[in-house]
């Protein structure tokens, strides 16, 4: 499916911008059915955020389950000191995870449809197995800023073997927080990996200590459509939402099913029938 100079740029880059891979009824049809979940969703009393800041999670069973579940993480700026919405529920939600792919049958018919095993297989994938989805919403004016990170630290694999697909289903600009990238800086080491603690909870490993790669950070500014392959150890980051637009994306991840995936990792997923 990928030609040999997108496979070059790939490993050359880290990530590689395949323009036009969803149609707009595709995009449509993921956009309405998160409308409807978070319709159908009854925020629980104790209302899981999703920060990138915070550097140890405490013990959070609906966060830790979401692996094998559909779950609703909010926006920081989304509620306040009282656990008081600041916006309507729509407007609230950071993102939808992280088995929607397997559970919710028009996501899963989507997966299906984008045939995203054949991508990975492309990429060095030799058994793709789809570990992660998320519906990413960066909400209009509060949807928060993603620090610079890379994926193979939550999804760690021996030997490591991790590709994220970023499907834009609205346009991403700089005003809105779109993807940026350490160009080639997948070739550098993985700096850290999130897992769980003995103690419990959860808490970030350092693997290796050395600063980020002084370089600038490429802005992957894209039209709605656009499927952006991210390299598992490429170093991104997407800014806080400053404009009063929205920024939804879908993300799948594959890892290698020849790879050992540790049971202390802290996403651990359906079992795949």
């Amino acid at each position: 499916m990928l030609s040999s100079i997108q496979l070059q740029e790939y490993s050359q880059q880290g990530y590689l911008v395949i323009n036009d891979f969803m149609s707009p009824a595709q995009r449509q049809t993921l956009m309405q059915r998160a409308v409807q979940l978070i319709e159908e969703f009854e925020p629980p009393q104790k209302r899981s955020i999703f920060t990138t800041d915070e550097q140890e999670r405490s013990s959070d069973d609906y966060f830790f389950e979401s692996g094998s579940a559909i779950r609703f993480f909010f926006e920081e700026k989304a509620i306040d000191s009282k656990g008081n919405f600041t916006v309507p529920k729509q407007q609230s939600i950071n993102k939808i995870g992280h088995a929607q792919h397997q559970l919710d049958p028009v996501y899963k018919a989507m997966v299906e449809d984008l045939d995203f095993s054949s991508l990975g297989r492309d990429l060095g994938i030799e058994q793709p197995r789809a570990i992660q989805s998320m519906h990413i919403f960066k909400q209009p004016n509060i949807g928060g800023e993603v620090g610079l990170h890379q994926d193979a630290t939550f999804l760690y694999t021996e030997p490591k073997r991790c590709i994220g697909f970023w499907l834009a289903l609205e346009d991403a600009t700089v005003d809105n927080g779109c993807l940026q990238a350490i160009s080639g800086g997948h070739k550098i080491a993985l700096k850290q990996r999130f897992k769980l603690s003995e103690n419990g909870g959860t808490e970030f490993e350092t693997l290796d200590d050395s600063p980020w790669p002084a370089k600038a950070l490429e802005l992957l500014e894209v039209p709605a459509g656009t499927l952006i392959i991210l390299h598992g150890q490429l170093p991104h980051y997407s800014a806080a939402n400053t404009s009063n637009r929205s920024r939804q994306a879908f993300t799948l991840h594959l890892v290698d099913d020849t790879c050992d995936y540790p049971t202390n990792n802290w996403l651990q997923p359906l079992q795949q029938s």
